[in-house]
């Protein structure tokens, strides 16, 4: 394959995953009528059984050796426990109608990328990335000052995917081979949850419609496909593209939460919005000089 075609492959594959990303509200919305505990729980299981029939297909199911590797299997426990309560408390958010409030954890993640990035691996910020940090703290602060509350499902979800991206940079495994050691640390708890719902009647599962069934089985299909996807175009296309790239889902969740269900946009909430998009722009301006910079060089 020419790069040319790599590129192009890469930024569909790329695309896939940030746009199947946005319109996950979508599918959560579909099970509004079911717990958000019981949704996470097949999320979870259903994501173990589909990655380990990915890997047996792509011939790489060898996540044995990663548990005589102490250290990646308690990063990999740590980021299995962040990704299930941000799963969780997503899911939680969509089907109480706060998708914009999501929306906006997931346009500050790379914020607190840039964040984490200077206190854990000592990174040294331009002044247009300071100025970035220093604006969307103060959306924050205002948010929650005029809006009369902490918006603690943004602030949740874009720590906790800050710290489970910097985490499994760290643990330098493989994301395939990582999601299924997450999950299996996580099937404990789906599974007893799914066996005592059939047990006890009180589960969706075989007790409601074949669409339900259908629904939390291919819960496992919905959360593993993108990210197949995105290992598929982030290896093919510069880090600076996937930055540009990740606004695509946090944009259709905003539009999806205004437009298609109708949540309320009050002024406050504008105002913020529209602080943290100009801080983003001046990040993805640095990123973007800072690499233009160094392939002139």
């Amino acid at each position: 394959m020419s790069t040319n075609q790599s590129q192009t492959t890469g930024y569909l594959y790329t695309f896939q995953a940030f746009f199947t990303w946005g319109l996950l509200p979508v599918y959560w919305k579909l099970l509004n009528h079911v717990p958000a505990l019981e949704i996470l729980a097949h999320r979870i299981f259903w994501s173990l059984i589909f990655v380990l029939l990915l890997l047996i297909w792509k011939k790489k199911l060898n996540i044995g050796n990663l548990f005589y590797n102490k250290k990646a299997t308690s990063t990999l426990a740590i980021t299995g426990l962040l990704v299930g309560s941000n799963w969780g408390v997503y899911i939680y958010a969509v089907n109480i109608n706060h998708i914009v409030e999501a929306s906006l954890g997931y346009y500050i993640t790379p914020l607190v990328n840039v964040a984490l990035g200077l206190i854990f691996l000592k990174e040294k910020l331009s002044k247009l990335q300071i100025l970035a940090l220093v604006l969307a703290a103060t959306a924050v602060i205002y948010l929650t000052i005029d809006y009369g509350r902490f918006p603690w499902i943004s602030i949740y979800l874009a720590v906790s995917f800050g710290l489970y991206g910097l985490l499994k940079k760290m643990s330098g495994v493989e994301a395939m081979p990582a999601l299924a050691v997450e999950t299996l640390v996580l099937t404990p708890f789906a599974l007893s949850y799914i066996v005592w719902g059939l047990v006890s009647g009180k589960g969706h599962l075989f007790n409601d419609t074949i669409q339900t069934d259908a629904l939390l089985i291919m819960a496992g299909v919905v959360t593993t496909l993108p990210l197949y996807w995105f290992g598929l175009g982030a290896k093919r296309i510069t880090l600076t593209s996937v930055g540009f790239m990740q606004y695509i889902a946090p944009s259709i969740m905003l539009f999806l939460g205004l437009f298609i269900y109708h949540e309320g946009f009050p002024k406050e909430k504008q105002v913020a919005f529209v602080a943290i998009w100009i801080a983003l722009a001046l990040y993805s301006y640095s990123i973007f000089a800072s690499y233009r910079k160094k392939k002139q060089g």
